[in-house]
């Protein structure tokens, strides 16, 4: 049986909190959105066949994974609310997700995290986990021992880059064309921008040896 992904399912509360720590913090990680940002973005009903990885993304997270940090993939699922698909049949394109990343790469996800809820009818989250509200990564953290000022969030649109600096974490936009909006503010401005994987792994770990304090990365994103 595939192990079926967390998932957040408390009763939404209004208000987005800034900043986060883990109660216990002793290991980084690197949490990674998975459509658009991991994968290629899917259909609502994607089959397992569909799966593509962006390029480069197994050998990146392979190289991040052998330097001790944990990977966390953290996605907004609002198709299991609407009815798009059963948590069954997300279950087995996470279990295939995971199988490709082990049998290619050698990797193994310390955990993988799911918001099954819809946005309001203006877009912004009606829970705590769905970004941009910093709740899957707030929840993995507490989890996993994450400390969250050591870590990442990697993500292709803003909305995932203001998930990672509300939940305490450094933020790295995957710019791959689908951020489309563009509404900026301080808490979505990118610590870092790649233009793809191959850069992601050289910048973290540069960022981590040298131990910059979050907002002082030299590869921040000019407005």
């Amino acid at each position: 049986m595939p192990r079926i992904a967390s998932t957040h399912d408390t009763i939404a509360r209004p208000g987005i909190p800034t900043v986060a720590r883990s109660p216990v913090a002793a290991r980084a990680a690197v949490f990674i959105d998975q459509d658009g940002a991991l994968l290629d973005p899917l259909p609502p009903n994607a089959e397992p066949t569909q799966l593509r990885f962006r390029p480069g993304a197994c050998e990146s997270l392979a190289a991040l994974a052998a330097t001790g940090l944990a990977l966390i993939v953290v996605t907004n699922q609002s198709g299991l609310s609407l009815g798009r698909f059963t948590r069954w049949e997300f279950s087995q394109l996470q279990a295939a997700l995971e199988r490709h990343l082990s049998q290619t790469a050698g990797v193994t996800l310390t955990d993988f995290v799911v918001c099954p809820h819809t946005p309001t009818p203006e877009g912004q989250p009606a829970c705590l986990c769905r970004t941009p509200a910093p709740g899957m990564l707030i929840r993995a953290a507490r989890a996993h021992h994450i400390d969250l000022a050591a870590s990442w969030m990697v993500g292709d649109t803003l909305d995932d880059i203001e998930a990672g600096r509300r939940a305490g974490c450094r933020a790295l936009l995957l710019d791959t064309g689908r951020e489309t909006e563009w509404r900026r503010s301080p808490l979505r401005t990118p610590h870092s921008r790649c233009a793809g994987w191959d850069a992601v792994t050289p910048l973290i770990l540069a960022d981590r040896h040298s131990q910059c304090l979050p907002g002082e990365s030299t590869a921040a994103l000019a407005d």
